[in-house]
């Protein structure tokens, strides 16, 4: 079967709306707000976005409902050059938005409010459309209908499709088990040093990434924030220094990460290439406000490379 995209995307769907403050405030404190952003986001869909600005083939799988914000994302989505026909539109409900707070050292806390991105059923998903992809890239829903819905349409993949998952905090804490019928599915799985941490047990990011090697993962990629990257695939193993920026905000920087490590194992780079792509594109990522704003063009990272 003819290979229509490099990746599609399988996630949430959010406007985001990003308050830029002067402290992330803690209970019974006050802080003020310095300027407001509007921007659209979610966590696949980031990805989806970074590796179309790369200039590969991309999808997605989503819901959004028939709303301000729903068209917003689905004209975003358009504009970067991202195939739109497998997101499912919603008679009724709302779109899914996140409410940001950024402080001035580029330190973020999110509020979720998933609206019908937690209603996906597993019979409204296109698998002819899925089918027809190199990679499925997944992250986290806040509800059990779309986490279920995800686990079935895995199971149901041919054997060719690849899956990553990008599982966020939301899936680390599910665990291991709750989250098998994915992982031993994954050909590359892209957690933080925190998420692997909940996920596995291990507060050792080395034994951490052994860990779901064990399980069924070829290829473990650990995000570590401003110390780069640690990949592995049981056979090599490599630590990749972080790019030295100025940071302005970190909304994404995870999501572009994966981006750029993708773009590497679609171009068939070494491992230790894959992660300088992931950290490269993670850190124009982090040069502007929100998710999308600093991602790279294919020209930028031709330097790189």
């Amino acid at each position: 079967m003819k290979k229509l995209f490099d990746v599609i995307g399988f996630g949430a769907l959010n406007v985001d709306k990003l308050y830029k403050v002067n402290k992330i405030a803690g209970p019974e404190e006050e802080g003020f707000i310095i300027s407001c952003e509007e921007s659209c986001g979610g966590s696949a869909a980031n990805t989806i976005v970074g590796l179309a600005k790369l200039g590969c083939k991309v999808g997605f799988i989503g819901k959004v409902a028939n709303d301000r914000e729903g068209k917003m994302l689905l004209k975003d989505f358009r504009m970067e050059g991202v195939n739109t026909k497998g997101i499912i539109k919603a008679k009724t409900g709302r779109s899914g938005v996140v409410m940001g707070f950024v402080d001035q050292k580029g330190e973020r806390a999110l509020y979720v409010n998933p609206g019908v991105n937690d209603t996906i059923r597993f019979e409204e998903i296109d698998l002819d459309y899925v089918s027809k992809t190199k990679f499925l890239h997944l992250t986290s829903f806040v509800g059990e209908e779309s986490f279920e819905s995800q686990k079935k349409l895995v199971e149901s993949l041919p054997e060719r499709v690849k899956v990553s998952l990008d599982p966020g905090e939301l899936y680390a804490r599910k665990g291991l088990q709750k989250l098998k019928p994915i992982i031993s599915r994954c050909f590359v799985l892209m957690p933080n040093a925190k998420e692997l941490a909940i996920m596995t047990g291990e507060e050792d990011y080395v034994a951490g990434a052994k860990t779901l090697l064990d399980a069924g993962v070829k290829i473990v990629a650990v995000k570590l924030g401003s110390r780069g990257c640690y990949v592995t695939n049981g056979r090599e193993n490599h630590h990749i220094e972080a790019f030295k920026v100025k940071v302005v905000d970190t909304t994404g920087a995870g999501d572009a990460f994966c981006a750029g490590f993708l773009y590497g194992l679609i171009n068939n780079k070494s491992l230790k290439d894959c992660g300088r792509l992931g950290n490269f594109v993670a850190s124009r990522c982090i040069t502007k406000m929100g998710a999308r704003a600093g991602l790279p063009r294919l020209e930028e990272l031709k330097l790189l490379l």
